[in-house]
């Protein structure tokens, strides 16, 4: 059972091919290791002799049929417990489009690698158990989705072959949550109602649900625009590199490696070296593969300037016209991952895009009620997988915009000093 996707087109046109990646969350048991093993499965996407070793760990353990959620639990302790503990990545392709997958945990305390797995997500998968409806899990991950921007929501009511795939199952579970997630920034929310474990709806239509009109699940994520997701407006290139050479070929090259973080840069651009201020001219834009003509996200590229300028890592390299915030004051909402509370006045590493910073906790300003979604103001102890507003004092100014406008400029992490942990993400206001 070959991936004969690949096989039928040529290694040019893999490469070409537009990548989605997509998160899967939900509660406990929900069955979105399930689904990941019935997509892969379905969509040709695994080799025979992974399917012969999950079909033997299936029998060993005296389960029935094929346990398809063992083709993404990868670690030992997963396995024996049958839960999702880290966040387990999947890559398969269509003739279509190739995909990233991360299969995100579904405990509570688990929380803070859901948000590791969603935060370079262009959709969000998740899932429900028909027969449980819309759980605090189911909240708590919607929410992270939204505060996290992922632009696509896809809600699979799972499990439709418990409840004898009734469709008044399905419409009720579809208006409560619309109803909940009327309150959350989610622009574009689609729900199909599924059985991972039969393969109803995940890439071949249901018979037994004839009354579901919609599309698979697959059919969605082959065809879920996604061009639009990264911010092409506010050019924005953090310096990762500086790529001077020192050889007689290229004796006076001086190139500016990274990522593009927004926007479009074209050689000829008018452009704004922070934090110097510095202006000059795009003189050429360098790939591994050639020269552009211009560049946008997420391209990594290597930048050649007409002046020579002082940049170094942690730089970045925007339109004069067209400029991020500069401040070393900062509210976020923080995602806190660690045992350890978030400590007021505490200090931590920041890092944004490629600065590196040292920073302080000047305010806790409100936590967030996973389940009504109100401003608790009274309790500023955020402990693990507490959501909070925080305001940060830095030591140096960031080069940052909203969040919601651009997803790299717009989140940091924090790092504990002491142990070099992450013990935060953060999401800039």
């Amino acid at each position: 059972m070959q991936n004969y996707n690949k096989i039928k087109m040529t290694q040019q046109e893999y490469e070409n091919m537009e990548l989605l990646r997509f998160t899967t969350a939900g509660s406990v048991d929900d069955g979105k290791s399930t689904l990941i093993g019935r997509l892969l499965y379905d969509s040709k996407s695994i080799f025979e002799d992974q399917y012969e070793q999950v079909k033997k760990t299936s029998e060993r353990r005296g389960e029935e049929g094929v346990n398809l959620a063992l083709l993404t639990d990868g670690l030992k302790s997963e396995r024996e417990q049958g839960i999702t503990i880290d966040v387990a990545y999947r890559y398969f392709s269509t003739p279509k489009r190739k995909f990233i997958i991360g299969d995100t945990p579904g405990h509570i305390q688990y929380t803070r690698n859901m948000v590791t797995g969603a935060s370079t997500a262009n959709v969000a998968l998740v899932l429900i158990d028909a027969r449980n409806g819309v759980v605090e899990q189911t909240r708590r991950h919607a929410i992270i989705a939204s505060l996290l921007q992922i632009p696509h929501l896809v809600v699979c009511i799972n499990k439709m072959d418990l409840v004898d795939f009734k469709e008044e199952v399905y419409e009720k579970i579809k208006e409560t949550f619309s109803n909940w997630a009327s309150k959350l920034d989610v622009k574009d929310v689609h729900f199909i109602p599924m059985s991972a474990l039969t393969g109803d709806n995940v890439v071949e239509r249901s018979t037994n649900m004839a009354w579901y009109k919609g599309t698979t699940l697959l059919y969605y994520l082959e065809n879920v625009h996604i061009g639009s997701d990264h911010n092409l407006i506010d050019p924005r290139f953090p310096v990762q590199y500086v790529i001077r050479p020192y050889n007689d070929e290229f004796h006076d090259y001086r190139g500016y490696s990274g990522r593009v973080a927004g926007g479009i840069m074209k050689k000829g651009d008018k452009v704004t070296v922070l934090p110097s201020g510095f202006t000059s001219t795009i003189a050429k834009i360098d790939t591994f593969d050639g020269e552009l003509e211009e560049a946008h996200a997420p391209m990594s590229v290597t930048v050649l300037l007409e002046d020579d300028i002082d940049i170094s890592r942690g730089d970045m390299i925007v339109r004069e016209n067209n400029q991020p915030e500069v401040s070393q004051d900062i509210d976020v909402m923080i995602s806190w991952f660690h045992e350890r509370p978030l400590q007021h006045k505490g200090k931590y590493t920041i890092m944004h895009t490629t600065r590196e910073a040292r920073c302080v906790i000047k305010k806790i300003q409100y936590k967030l009620d996973i389940n009504t979604l109100h401003r608790i103001q009274d309790d500023k102890i955020i402990q693990m997988n507490d959501i909070a507003r925080i305001t940060l004092r830095t030591t140096v100014p960031l080069f940052t915009d909203p969040y919601r406008r651009n997803r790299i400029t717009g989140s940091v992490i924090l790092i504990d000093e002491g142990t070099n942990e992450t013990v935060g993400a953060g999401m800039i206001i």
